[in-house]
């Protein structure tokens, strides 16, 4: 298909042009978090056409999350398919001509700068606070512009961080300090329409900085409640002097190595599992073992295992989703049993 023909709409849009669809076509992506946010915007950024997406995210699909998860379908959420793995091929039958790289991991603090130090935008489309400090802390050190934003029952927030020209996550927030009580999906639940705003929001000023239109980027942090009608945006200033992060350069998030064995999901009935070594078997081989005990598919990211009693999503690497349970000590049974600890 013609370059030109496929995004013609877009290069006749003036500040974009011809030239800036070609600084599109060189840039390299990574989204963090393939659920809501990160669905619409894998989505737009795709379509845009951004020449390079890596897609990471540990999760599975389910069918609560078709409500607003826009690139998956029901035979995804009943295969209980990765949710990066899934994006990647809806991506790859919009875009056949740039290149999706799922990732079907955590960002820790022990990849965070192998998986988001090498390209030219950071977008978060996670809803997890300590990520987003990651995140931020891999931009600050190497430089590198990141899009925050957030989305839960009808508001949502947005700001387009770009170190030594903004204020970090740190200087707006403080650092983080590892508490938890916030608003989540689960607990006071999204309208679907304020997530396609705020993901729309984020690209817009995704695409302007890739396209050298630096000068009318929103150096705003952005509100909006789509049911209370409200709008409002707040004037980021400059960098503060005394923040830790962007200019003192002390990289808290990152120095914390240790990633821990077990990350439960509040409200889900699910807990992670995350050994600290790489599973010692093929996924292949496991599934073999793993037949006559219940239901098993697999594929070379994935294996998903069904019984009566529990359902476990397990990755390549190890790190498993213990389905139909709340409780951590229960979970870690689960796994020596079935999997092995």
């Amino acid at each position: 298909m013609d370059f030109t023909e496929r995004y013609s709409r877009q290069i006749r849009f003036q500040p974009i042009g011809k030239e800036g669809q070609q600084m599109l076509s060189a840039a390299r992506v990574a989204i963090v978090g393939l659920g809501a946010l990160g669905t619409v915007l894998s989505s737009q950024l795709a379509r845009a056409g951004v020449g390079y997406l890596r897609l990471i995210d540990r999760d599975v699909i389910e069918v609560s999350n078709l409500q607003r998860q826009l690139l998956y379908t029901e035979q995804d959420a009943e295969a209980g398919r990765a949710k990066a793995e899934a994006a990647a091929e809806a991506l790859v039958k919009a875009n056949s001509q740039i290149q999706i790289e799922p990732v079907l991991t955590d960002v820790t603090a022990v990849n965070a700068e192998e998986l988001l130090g090498d390209v030219d935008v950071i977008v978060d489309g996670t809803d997890n606070l300590q990520v987003r400090y990651l995140i931020n802390d891999v931009a600050v050190k190497h430089g590198i512009p990141w899009s925050y934003g957030g989305a839960v029952s009808s508001y949502g927030t947005t700001v387009f961080i770009e170190p030594g020209q903004t204020p970090c996550l740190v200087c707006l927030f403080g650092a983080d300090d590892g508490s938890a009580g916030h608003d989540t999906c689960d607990t006071v639940g999204v309208l679907a329409p304020i997530v396609s705003m705020i993901a729309s929001m984020q690209v817009a000023e995704i695409i302007k900085f890739l396209t050298g239109n630096r000068q009318a980027l929103k150096r705003e942090i952005t509100y909006v409640d789509i049911w209370q009608n409200e709008f409002r945006s707040l004037r980021l200033g400059t960098p503060k002097e005394e923040c830790i992060c962007c200019q003192k350069r002390q990289f808290l998030s990152l120095q914390h190595k240790d990633e821990g064995l077990v990350v439960s999901f509040c409200g889900r009935q699910t807990i992670q599992i995350k050994p600290q070594g790489k599973l010692n078997v093929s996924l292949a081989i496991l599934a073999e073992r793993l037949k006559a005990l219940g239901r098993v598919q697999a594929n070379r990211n994935l294996l998903r295992f069904e019984t009566s009693d529990c359902t476990i999503s397990l990755f390549a690497d190890g790190r498993a989703l213990i389905h139909g349970v709340d409780d951590i000590w229960e979970a870690k049974r689960i796994y020596a049993q079935y999997i092995g600890l």
